[in-house]
């Protein structure tokens, strides 16, 4: 897409400076799955600067801050943005690259809680909506579920909002573009293990044991065979092996042997079918070794699935600021998984994308030379403003 015309809130780009700046401070202190202890500090500071409710501690290092309208009661919407890195060493070499070795802001949380670190800033200036507006800074999202945690503390509880919004940056769209659209955006995530049991013997003379290596190699295959022959062409599954490992030496065939991996669909009922023939597929293939399996699937992520009368709010606040235009408004579900997906089964919302720019130098999610970039900055601040006023202007 090409840019044509774009409406920023004015403040958001008087201040884009200073959001920079808040950007490059939490890029350069990343923290993993709920050990966002010094970034939960930075964000409740900013926003009790702002004269904001903040409150602490929510899943663990969760921050939800509270504003409301001055135009009186009314609807309360959340706005949602994910505060974890990843176990990922950085080799951007930028001046405000990692300072903890191992840890990395590689898929762009540091410029989701600026974004709407900056929406609370402006917003906090002039309150001029009716209603309320909770501000909320989740942790953990990559794998350990923190939006379902904080479902489970009852956010909704305390907050209890009408709605729910997130937003992520998406490399390879134009900054100044956004993608949405009613249904599903992300896939879920579900991980499983197959640990076949043999018997082990010496190499010299395997017809005394049980090859599990053998018969995982069958496993291994054999579940490629559940999305090509019991899932509905026209429906989508991923199953994708991510590790294989047996034995610990050259002349041994080792007693058990594990594959490891993980499973994406955007319907339950694929899900369900997946699971069933996953354990069916292993534990005859297995048999047919004369070997038996063991399996463990954990269901991680649910979909992420948008509402559609959200969606079309969303639609409207991001037309006002990039243009209709530059909105695709049926882009291709992607089968990454999003646990914001735990806060839209509890309440209606949209989940969107935000263009992040080209994917040069290996500009890529969970790559260790990512950046987000800067220069969207002013767009996710506008857009969650512009939500805000579709939402609660009356």
């Amino acid at each position: 897409m090409t840019v044509t015309q774009s409406s920023l809130h004015p403040r958001a780009t008087e201040l884009v400076d200073e959001f920079t700046q808040w950007r490059h401070h939490l890029h350069a202190h990343p923290e993993t799955a709920f050990e966002e202890k010094l970034t939960s500090a930075f964000i409740a500071q900013k926003l009790q600067s702002f004269g904001l409710d903040v409150k602490t501690g929510i899943a663990r290092t969760g921050v939800v801050a509270t504003l409301h309208g001055k135009k009186g009661s009314g609807k309360r919407i959340g706005l949602r943005a994910d505060m974890d890195a990843l176990d990922i060493h950085e080799t951007t070499n930028l001046p405000y690259a990692s300072k903890h070795p191992g840890k990395m802001h590689a898929c762009g949380h540091d410029g989701h809680m600026t974004m709407l670190l900056g929406a609370a800033k402006i917003l906090a200036e002039n309150p001029d909506f009716t209603g309320t507006v909770d501000f909320i800074f989740q942790p953990a999202e990559e794998n350990e579920g923190g939006g379902r945690e904080m479902v489970e503390e009852c956010l909704f509880d305390s907050h209890p909002a009408d709605a729910v919004y997130g937003m992520h940056n998406w490399p390879g769209r134009d900054v100044g573009t956004m993608a949405m659209k009613p249904g599903p955006m992300m896939a879920s995530y579900d991980i499983f293990e197959i640990i076949v049991d043999g018997r082990g013997c010496h190499a010299a003379m395997p017809h005394l044991g049980r090859d599990p290596i053998t018969a995982a190699g069958q496993v291994l295959l054999a579940l490629q065979t559940i999305t090509a022959r019991n899932v509905n062409p026209l429906q989508s599954a991923v199953i994708s092996p991510t590790q294989i490992f047996a034995g610990d030496t050259w002349n041994v065939i080792p007693d058990t042997a594990t594959i490891r991996g993980t499973v994406r669909t955007f319907a339950p009922d694929i899900q369900d079918l997946v699971e069933d023939r996953l354990k069916t597929v292993a534990d005859a293939t297995a048999k047919a070794f004369d070997c038996t399996a063991r399996v463990m699937y954990q269901r991680r992520y649910p979909a992420t699935i948008n509402s559609e009368a959200e969606t079309a709010i969303a639609f409207a606040a991001a037309s006002r600021v990039v243009g209709a235009d530059q909105i695709d408004q049926n882009p291709e579900p992607s089968m990454a998984s999003e646990d914001f997906a735990f806060m839209l089964n509890a309440k209606p919302g949209s989940y969107v994308w935000l263009g992040n720019g080209p994917t040069d130098g290996n500009c890529l999610l969970h790559n260790a030379a990512y950046d987000f970039n800067d220069a969207a900055i002013p767009y996710g601040v506008s857009y969650w403003i512009s939500l805000v006023e579709e939402c609660l202007s009356a």
